[in-house]
C-alpha cells in the first residue's frame, strides 16, 4: 500500500505570548487589588509603608499616575487628583487609564521626565516619595491616671461607668452611686440602693440627672445638682442592664432588662412607659439612640440578634423591629452610632462571636466586618475624628484605636488584668476611661482635640432643661 505524505505546513501566528522569565511575578503580584482582611494591621506604620510601597509599583510597572491618599500625605501632587486622575492642561479631571497586570508595551515618554536624570525611577515617583507625610499621632501606652473602684462588678452585661457634659463621672460600686469630679478630682458619694445592687448608670445629655438602674428592675432619677432623688421608675421584673437618653428628645429614657423587654419612658409623665419593646428572647445588653437620625434605637442582646427600631412607628407595644440583625454569634453589648455619617453604626460581638460589625440603617445593609481576636465588651465612636475605640476581654483585655473606613488599627492599649467591660469618653472628646473587674479605672488620652471645639459646660448650658414641663 502506498501512502502520500503530504508535506508539512509552515504555521503563522498572529500574536506572540512574552516570556515570563525576565518578569517578576511576585511585584507585579503585589498591585493586584487585595480584599480587606478580617483582621487589621497590627502596625499602623507598617500599613502607611506598604500602602506607599504599592503605589510607586502600579506608577514603575503599570505607568499609571501615583495615587496619593490624603490619609498618609498632607497634600497631593499638583499634577494628579485627589483619586489619581491626571489633569489636562485646562485644568480638567482626565479618565484614569485603565490597568492591566500583564501590560506590555513600550512605555511612552513622559514629557517632565528629564533624559539626564541619574534616578532609577520616575518624576512620578519621586515626588510621590518627596512628598511630606502626615505626623502619625503618637498614643500614649499608659495611662496618666489610675483610680481604685473597689466593688465594681465584673459581670458583662452591666453598664456602670458613665461621663457627663459637665464633666463628672458616675461609677456604680457595689451597692453604692460615686461621682468624680474630672475637674477638681473630688468625689462624692450620690447614693445607696439598700440591698441591692447597682446594675446601670446613664447621664442625660445636659449633664444634670443621672439615671440609676437597679437590680430589682427600679430605676431612680436623680437632680445631681440638688442631689436628690426626683422618682423612681417601674415596670421591669428583672435587673436594669442597660439605660440610654435620647440625642435630641432629651427627655426620653430608654431602659433594657433581664426581662426581656425594653421601655420606652418621658421622664415628664406621670406613666410609668410609653411603650414596651419585646423582640429579644434573651437580656437586653446594649442600647443606643442614633445621632442621625435621632429617632433609630439600636438595641443588642444575648440572643445575639441587633435589633434597630424606629420610635416614630411605636405604640404602645412592638415586636416587630424595623431591621433585625443575627450575623453575630454571641451576645450584642457593644454599640456605638457615628458622628459623622448619617445612619452608621457599629456593634461588637462576645466571646464567641470576637467581631465588629458595620452597618447602614438607612439601607439596611451590612458595611463590613473585623475579626478582632477577643471578646467585645464596649464600642466609643470619636465626635473629634473619624475613629472608633473598642475595648476587649478574653483572652487579651486591650483598649484598641481604629481608624475608619480603613479599619487598621491606630493603638492597641494594655493594662488591665481582667476584661475591659467599662467604659465611657470624656465631654470634650479626648480622654476615654475604663473600667474592668480588676478594680481600677484608667484614663487614657486617646483621641486629638476636636477643630473649633467647644467648652461642654457652655454644651450642657445650651440646652433647656426637660424638668421646666413637668405635668
Amino acid at each position: 500500500m502506498n501512502y502520500n505524505v503530504s508535506p508539512s505546513k509552515e504555521l503563522f501566528f498572529d500574536r506572540t505570548i512574552p516570556s515570563m522569565t525576565a518578569g517578576n511575578l511576585e511585584a507585579s503580584f503585589s498591585i493586584l487589588p487585595v480584599e480587606s482582611p478580617e483582621r487589621a494591621q497590627p502596625n499602623d506604620s507598617s500599613a502607611t509603608a506598604k500602602a506607599l510601597y504599592k503605589q510607586v509599583l502600579q506608577n514603575e510597572l503599570l505607568g499609571t499616575a501615583n495615587h496619593i491618599e490624603e490619609q498618609f500625605f498632607s497634600k497631593p501632587s499638583p499634577q494628579y487628583s485627589k483619586n489619581g486622575s491626571t489633569m489636562t492642561a485646562t485644568g480638567t479631571e482626565a479618565p484614569p487609564s485603565p490597568t492591566r497586570l500583564f501590560s506590555y508595551k513600550t512605555k511612552k515618554t513622559q514629557l517632565n521626565d528629564s533624559p539626564f536624570s541619574l534616578s532609577p525611577i520616575s518624576l512620578h515617583s519621586q515626588q510621590l516619595l518627596s512628598s511630606p507625610k502626615k505626623p502619625q499621632r503618637k498614643i500614649p501606652k499608659v495611662p496618666f491616671k489610675v483610680l481604685e473602684a473597689p466593688q465594681i462588678q465584673d459581670d458583662f452585661y452591666l453598664n456602670l461607668v458613665d461621663w457627663s457634659s459637665q464633666n463628672l463621672l458616675a461609677v456604680g460600686l457595689g451597692q453604692s452611686v460615686y461621682l468624680w469630679n474630672a475637674s477638681t478630682s473630688q468625689v462624692t458619694r450620690l447614693c445607696d440602693v439598700n440591698a441591692d445592687l447597682v446594675t446601670s448608670l446613664s447621664w442625660m445629655a445636659r449633664g444634670s440627672h443621672l439615671a440609676v438602674g437597679v437590680s430589682d428592675g427600679s430605676v431612680a432619677l436623680w437632680d445631681v445638682n440638688k442631689q436628690k432623688k426626683i422618682r423612681t421608675f417601674m415596670g421591669h421584673k428583672a435587673r436594669v442592664g442597660t439605660m440610654a437618653w435620647g440625642q435630641t428628645q432629651q427627655w426620653a429614657l430608654t431602659t433594657g432588662s433581664r426581662d426581656r423587654t425594653i421601655l420606652q419612658r418621658d421622664v415628664r409623665s406621670d406613666m410609668q412607659y410609653v411603650s414596651k419593646l419585646t423582640s429579644h428572647k434573651q437580656e437586653v445588653c446594649g442600647l443606643k439612640w442614633g445621632y442621625n437620625p435621632s429617632y433609630y434605637l439600636a438595641s443588642g442582646g444575648n440572643d445575639n440578634k441587633l435589633n434597630i427600631w424606629d420610635l416614630r412607628q411605636i405604640k404602645e407595644e412592638s415586636s416587630q423591629p424595623l431591621y433585625s440583625y443575627s450575623s453575630h454569634k454571641a451576645a450584642v453589648k457593644g454599640l456605638a452610632w457615628s458622628p459623622h455619617q448619617r445612619g452608621l453604626l457599629a456593634s461588637g460581638g462576645g466571646t464567641a462571636d470576637q467581631c465588629i460589625r458595620f452597618w447602614n440603617t438607612v439601607t439596611g445593609q451590612e458595611l463590613n466586618c473585623i475579626d478582632t481576636g477577643s471578646q467585645v465588651c464596649c464600642l466609643a465612636w470619636s465626635k473629634n475624628v473619624n475613629e472608633i475605640v473598642s475595648t476587649h476581654g478574653y483572652s487579651q483585655n486591650q483598649i484598641t484605636v481604629w481608624s475608619y473606613p480603613s479599619l487598621s488599627q491606630i493603638a492597641t492599649l494594655t493594662g488591665h488584668s481582667m476584661r475591659v467591660l467599662y467604659l465611657a469618653v470624656s465631654p470634650d472628646g479626648q480622654t476615654v476611661v475604663t473600667g474592668a473587674g480588676d478594680e481600677t479605672l484608667r484614663f487614657w488620652s486617646i483621641f486629638p482635640k476636636a477643630k473649633n471645639a467647644s467648652n461642654g459646660k457652655d454644651f450642657a448650658s445650651s440646652l433647656s432643661s426637660p424638668f421646666s414641663d413637668i405635668r
